[in-house]
């Protein structure tokens, strides 16, 4: 194998990939991808369950920089460029068929994110791309005109014109970053679930529930939220308590994990709840609690146990529920508070916030603006987005981007 290179790609990921395969169809002769791992593309095989949410059906740019916490106004004109439509055809036209779900997240029809892998690998296999997993790249040398020296683990040396760093959320990219003369933004855990210590939230475990209000305070900080929250044995996860936590993330670091969290269970006003009590207490008299009440959108186990943490008996007749419990009952049906102690385990595979600062970069090609010849794609940038298969369509587009311009920074 030869050891110098137009290309080398710092990170066999997402937009690695992306980046070198786009800088070989324009014309890039020489590409070298170093991965840190035994396996590239190891994250998006494991993503979504083994399914892979390889974008979101969000089709303009104007409103797909809206699910970006960090980043999403700086992505909007390279958005204009390579968006949701344009990475669904990328896919399609290299054989991989895709499905949009309800929600607009979309998966390859196949279910498995090995397709994805595989369109991915087939692609720079068949236009001649090297990897080389188990090399993780210990430094970097600028040369100046004379291009790049590329040193991996184990004393290996190789010699490029150009660098792509497309190595995520993993410090020695960022390292490597700052020694080329970049700053970063620390990094902070991003899309994950929020711990609760409450032992009648467990015996919920499992149950779904839609349309459920959120906010959260850290302190210096409250975020609101609605949508679907999925009740764990550690304590809640789910779509709207991933999107939170995204928001939420660096005053959640900031803070210890530690918050107050108040929930609206019903998405309804507690007056309007007050009224239903007030009804059932006068209409259905002789009914009881346990088994005869209002709210249908909320599954028995959920009632149940929000009674017990107020402890009301379930077993009582609504006759016997006093103005008080009334009060109560609509309380923790739309203004629970409960307290955070922690976050949970990561929702989307080790997503972060933080990364390069953007400022220092020409977004339109994803160039360095310090050092000439250096590209950067993917999460190594200050940029993450929400739950949903935003992060990979960041990926691919910075990919994209850079590749092309890499192409023709390369050019003659």
């Amino acid at each position: 194998m030869p050891d110098s290179f137009d290309l080398i790609v710092v990170g066999g990921g997402a937009a690695g990939y992306m980046g070198a395969i786009t800088a070989a169809e324009e014309g890039v002769s020489s590409i070298l991808i170093l991965e840190a791992t035994s396996k590239a593309l190891e994250k998006v095989r494991i993503s979504g369950g083994g399914r892979c949410n390889v974008t979101h059906a969000c089709w303009e740019p104007n409103d797909l920089i809206s699910n970006y916490p960090r980043g999403g106004t700086p992505l909007k004109g390279i958005f204009s460029h390579f968006a949701t439509g344009d990475a669904w055809d990328w896919f399609t036209t290299r054989g991989l068929e895709l499905v949009s779900e309800k929600d607009g997240r979309v998966f390859p029809k196949s279910n498995s994110s090995k397709e994805v892998v595989s369109c991915l690998q087939n692609a720079a296999k068949e236009i001649g791309i090297v990897c080389l997993t188990q090399n993780p790249v210990e430094t970097i040398n600028n040369l100046g005109s004379k291009g790049f020296e590329v040193k991996s683990k184990g004393g290996h040396f190789f010699f490029s014109k150009a660098i792509l760093l497309t190595t995520g959320g993993s410090p020695s990219g960022k390292k490597i970053a700052n020694n080329l003369g970049h700053k970063t933004v620390p990094s902070v855990p991003s899309l994950f679930t929020l711990k609760l210590d409450y032992k009648w939230l467990r015996s919920c475990s499992g149950i779904s529930i839609e349309k459920v209000n959120l906010k959260v305070d850290t302190g210096d900080n409250t975020l609101s939220e609605k949508g679907t929250v999925l009740i764990t044995h550690w304590g809640l996860s789910g779509p709207a308590i991933l999107k939170l936590s995204a928001y939420a993330a660096r005053s959640l670091n900031n803070n210890g994990y530690k918050a107050k969290l108040l929930i609206n269970w019903l998405d309804s006003d507690i007056n309007d709840i007050k009224s239903l009590c007030s009804l059932y207490r006068k209409s259905y008299a002789d009914k009881k609690l346990i088994s005869f009440y209002p709210f249908k959108k909320l599954p028995k186990r959920l009632w149940l146990n929000l009674l017990e943490s107020v402890e009301i008996n379930p077993h009582m007749n609504w006759s016997s529920l006093s103005i008080s419990h009334e009060n109560i009952i609509s309380k923790i049906l739309t203004q629970q508070e409960l307290l955070v102690v922690g976050k949970g385990p990561f929702g989307e595979e080790f997503v972060t916030a933080g990364g390069i600062i953007l400022d220092d970069l020409k977004l339109n090609l994803m160039e360095s603006r310090i050092c000439n010849g250096l590209y950067f794609a993917g999460e190594i940038l200050n940029i993450d987005g929400i739950t949903g298969g935003f992060n990979f369509q960041h990926c691919w587009t910075s990919g994209w981007i850079a590749g092309k311009a890499i192409a023709k920074y390369l050019k003659p």
